[in-house]
């Protein structure tokens, strides 16, 4: 994720305005931003390194910080550091892409790491779903894609497995899932759910974020013909994401 920026006239970029010491700090680190002094994915220095060299409180840094992520121009990951955020990513909830394309089509690198692949038995919901009994076998897979290093979508799909027989036979970081299930079994109808939730302790660490962090969650049902193939939630932490979508109206 690159080195921790060097601080470059913090403190003459706080310069003597009569405001609260904390929006002096917050507007110097804006400055910095802004000026591309500290680009987008790099380190900033620590709390410690600011303290030190701005001659301020920790609270205040902590302050400033804490408001600068939530305002989205820093991102804060828990136990790894804080960093100059991208702009906000976009998904298109109007359709159905791969996730590697659309982080290439940033111009920046795609990878992922599988944290689980095998077969489950359906509980009551899932059987319903997908039109089977209860206990029957699914195909399921729990993926975190990373866009330049940064986790910013937690996968888990259940898969129909007469529609996709194959599916445990990919190797889900080397290609997406997208990508075997486009060729197997291609969308032809779906739908989905859009809520904002808070996340557990384990999508919480797999994705590098907070207890109180809110996320967005997408359930998708995606269906070849009349016959349901996966079941998928998609889970974005709200910090790294916004959703897009457009419409033209006729008549």
């Amino acid at each position: 994720m690159g080195e921790p920026t060097k601080i470059m006239q913090l403190t003459e970029l706080m310069g003597v305005q009569p405001a609260p010491l904390y929006q002096r700090v917050k507007q110097a680190i804006i400055s910095q931003i802004s000026s591309g002094a500290w680009k987008p994915n790099q380190r900033i220095p620590s709390e410690n390194k600011l303290v030190d060299e701005l001659g301020v409180s920790r609270m205040t840094i902590n302050r400033a910080l804490r408001e600068l992520a939530s305002e989205g121009y820093l991102l804060r990951m828990q136990g790894v550091g804080t960093y100059v955020a991208e702009l906000k990513v976009h998904t298109t909830i109007m359709e159905v892409h791969n996730i590697s394309d659309e982080i290439a089509g940033r111009g920046h690198k795609h990878a992922s790491k599988v944290i689980a692949l095998g077969d489950v038995p359906a509980d009551d919901t899932l059987a319903t779903a997908f039109a089977i009994k209860p206990g029957e076998s699914l195909f399921h897979s729990l993926i975190v894609h990373y866009e330049n290093a940064i986790p910013i979508q937690l996968e888990e799909r259940w898969v129909n497995p007469v529609m996709a027989p194959d599916y445990l036979l990919q190797d889900y970081e080397k290609q997406t899932p997208y990508i075997y299930l486009n060729q197997a079994s291609p969308l032809t109808s779906g739908e989905h759910i859009i809520e904002a939730i808070s996340p557990t302790a384990a999508q919480c660490k797999l994705l590098a974020i907070k207890k109180n962090d809110p996320c967005l969650l997408i359930s998708r049902h995606t269906r070849h013909q009349r016959t349901l193939v996966t079941y998928t939630k998609l889970l974005y932490p709200g910090a790294r994401h916004q959703l897009h979508g457009s419409f033209i109206r006729h008549g």
